[in-house]
């Protein structure tokens, strides 16, 4: 930024850079990646090196879109061609109403997109602001089932095959919580840098569910990050192989 100068007790931190003095701890820099900047030397000139990440880059991009493709056109053909029925089924015979419940979440670089999953609750005023709780009475009988399975999230890959969402990636959340946390989680929105996922690195290493304190959006939003910076192929495949498992084994979280 022209004509700023930041302050610092540490002067041993900071690097003349052009016309700026940069503290390599500030929050301004640092938000341009998890990883701390670097001064790396070019040419015998001292340059700011901001971490890339793997997503930048296009190959990695299209081998992801790949990825998310196959995957999603396999889980519909091979599941949801026959689950959406059968559900339509079990609904119209309990009497409960809704078969897809649709909302709209802030997707890829905070665009707003509509998530479809399976309707579990209640048609009621507060979906849009209050997130699912344990033994929420709004969840319905067939819903209880539907959230302890992950079920319910499984028209995602209807999204994922559109493009507006990917198979692994940072969980979207409620806008009300994007509204609350981003002023007060640091890198919040960097998680928005990339699609967001129907599982994700944050949700195999027990962070899912209900948030009930800022430590649980932090430690969330830290997996998010490492993820974006460490994305690789092998890190989808694996994540997926860790969500397949939790299914098997069951999620306390899930519900």
């Amino acid at each position: 930024k022209e004509n700023m100068e930041y302050v610092s007790k540490k002067p041993a931190q900071y690097i003349p850079f052009g016309a700026l003095i940069i503290d390599l701890d500030n929050e301004e820099v640092s938000d341009f990646s998890y990883k701390k900047p670097h001064l790396v030397n070019y040419d015998k000139v001292r340059v700011l090196k901001i971490q890339p990440r793997p997503l930048n880059k296009w190959y990695n991009r299209v081998l992801k879109r790949i990825f998310d493709i196959v995957l999603s056109l396999l889980v519909i053909i091979l599941v949801l061609s026959w689950l959406i029925p059968i559900l339509y089924l079990v609904k119209l015979v309990s009497g409960e109403k809704g078969l897809l419940f649709v909302q709209q979440r802030s997707g890829f670089k905070n665009r707003p997109f509509n998530i479809v999953k399976f309707q579990t609750m209640k048609k009621n005023g507060f979906s849009d602001t209050v997130p699912a709780t344990r033994d929420d009475k709004r969840i319905t009988r067939i819903g209880k089932f539907l959230r302890r399975t992950s079920i319910d999230e499984f028209p995602q890959f209807f999204n994922v095959l559109i493009g507006t969402m990917s198979v692994t990636g940072p969980r979207p959340h409620i806008n009300q919580h994007n509204k609350e946390y981003k002023a007060i989680v640091n890198k919040f929105m960097i998680r928005h840098s990339v699609k967001p996922g129907i599982t994700g690195y944050a949700q195999v290493n027990g962070h899912r569910g209900e948030i009930r304190e800022i430590k649980d959006m932090k430690e969330r939003i830290k997996f998010d990050i490492a993820y974006i910076e460490n994305w690789s192929i092998w890190l989808d495949i694996k994540i997926v192989l860790l969500t397949i498992v939790k299914l098997l084994k069951g999620d306390s979280s899930a519900y």
